[in-house]
């Protein structure tokens, strides 16, 4: 009898718990509006490291949705972007990834409106510069020296960062795309 009461209360623990975790839901963050990347143009699918210093994505829209459709508007809840953020992580067998770049951006997005960002750089000489993309480089040989590949296959994810008129901090949830370097 009792073995049955314990397996039900930890069942019922793992639910909650589960349930309690918003992950990546932005409907949490503060504020009385959500901001939402919606849409994606021009983003690269493979990059020679021997051509570029930088990487940029030729379109980024942001939408400020108010959470509360139905509800009044007001230029409070307008957005000041502030910056956004970029992390690496493999997509291949190999574990070292480019720094983190983080980038202050400027503009305000309206609330239930966009905000546009054309060529936004997504990695800069500081990440094609080290390792592991400067190893595709041909004075570096050409090859991941980690795995032996020629090829490096790199998780972005980015999120974006900015505060209402009003003082809330609200952030987009993340956002993912991958991209295939070579040399």
């Amino acid at each position: 009898m009792r073995r049955p009461i314990i397996a039900l209360a930890a069942a019922t623990l793992l639910l909650l718990a589960a349930g309690g975790c918003s992950g990546d839901r932005v409907e949490q963050s503060e504020g009385s509006v959500i901001l939402s990347v919606t849409d994606f143009d021009g983003l690269p699918v493979r990059v020679s490291v021997n051509t570029l210093d930088l990487l940029q994505v030729e379109e980024v829209v942001i939408s400020n949705i108010p959470k509360d459709p139905q509800g009044n508007t007001s230029a409070l809840m307008d957005v000041e972007m502030q910056t956004y953020e970029v992390t690496y992580s493999r997509g291949d067998q190999g574990t070292r990834v480019p720094t983190s770049m983080v980038r202050r951006i400027f503009g305000v997005a309206p609330a239930g409106g966009d905000i546009t960002y054309d060529n936004l750089v997504v990695m800069s000489a500081e990440q094609f510069l080290n390792p592991p993309l400067s190893d595709l480089l041909f004075a570096g040989g050409g090859i991941d020296t980690e795995t032996g590949s020629p090829v490096i296959l790199i998780e972005f994810t980015m999120r974006f960062f900015g505060r209402t008129l009003s003082g809330d901090s609200v952030a987009t949830a993340p956002v993912r795309f991958d991209v295939e370097f070579v040399p």
